[in-house]
């Protein structure tokens, strides 16, 4: 089994990087893609204790992306990247020190709003780029505001706002990456850019042009996807020839619904269609 989207405790999942790999060993991955967001920290340990357990570990990175032209936000997957290469380090750097002060900033609100929480209470639970929301949220939970990570305080504190639902009382917004400079620096990096979950995040419209930026692949297979997304998701594939791909998005306790690691739709053809798409048959 194979799994091309996976987080650990650097960014936003409740679990080290040994844990999940010790985790990928026991259900038979055999190829397992750490993909933190906006950051390669720690992908030089994942290589080293995958190799030690008979896990093959694909370097990678999810970077906080945006789209522009059109308002959406835009998750880009760095595939087989080289961890700590500066195009990747210069490009998200600042998002994560931005995110950071955001986070202390959605930290005052919520004891603004009359929640009793401290940052050493929010920081015990955040890994190696800082905290999160899934953070504050998990100190919230301990003192009993809440049930579950994602429940209705969620939405009160941090949803973004539309036009049907108030932006939540302690959300602060981020400036995010542009798309296409995100996928111009994983290729810089040396690795191959894929959408991820372009149904979860509306990004099909921007395929075509993505494309001829240097997007080498499609997340088709995503927990977020249903038929719809994933039929669409497979036309763009086939449209411009991109190689086909998919992750369980894994966050541990963190994750939003029940995911298990692995992708079971994808076979070992895909390892062999991302080496082609590198001209490296080194990485099989």
């Amino acid at each position: 089994m194979i799994d091309l989207h996976v987080h650990t405790d650097i960014s936003d999942n409740s679990l080290s990087i040994g844990e999940v790999i010790k985790q990928a060993k026991e259900k038979g991955i055999t190829h397992l893609a750490i993909t933190d967001h906006d950051t390669t920290k720690g992908l030089n340990d994942a290589l080293c204790l995958g190799a030690d357990l008979g896990v093959t570990i694909v370097p990678g990175i999810e970077i906080s992306a945006y789209d522009y032209e059109r308002n959406k936000r835009a998750h880009i997957l760095g595939l087989y990247i080289e961890p700590g290469h500066s195009s990747l380090d210069r490009l998200c750097t600042p998002l994560i020190e931005s995110r950071k002060q955001a986070s202390y900033d959605m930290f005052l609100k919520i004891l603004a709003a009359g929640y009793e929480i401290t940052w050493e209470d929010v920081l015990k639970y955040a890994g190696g780029t800082g905290v999160y929301k899934q953070h504050l949220m998990h100190a919230l939970l301990d003192k009993g505001y809440c049930e579950a990570i994602y429940d209705d305080l969620y939405k009160k504190l941090f949803h973004r706002g539309s036009s049907t639902h108030p932006r939540g009382a302690a959300f602060v917004p981020l400036e995010y990456i542009d798309a296409r400079e995100a996928i111009q620096a994983v290729r810089e990096a040396g690795g191959i850019p894929i959408l991820a979950h372009p149904g979860q995040l509306g990004n099909f419209d921007a395929i075509d042009e993505w494309t001829e930026e240097g997007l080498g692949g499609i997340e088709v297979f995503h927990p977020s996807h249903n038929d719809t997304d994933r039929r669409q998701s497979l036309h763009y594939a086939q449209k411009h020839n991109l190689v086909i791909t998919g992750g369980s998005d894994f966050h541990g306790f963190y994750s939003e619904k029940p995911v298990e690691l692995g992708c079971p739709e994808l076979g070992p053809e895909c390892i062999k269609e991302l080496s082609l798409s590198l001209k490296s048959p080194s990485i099989v």
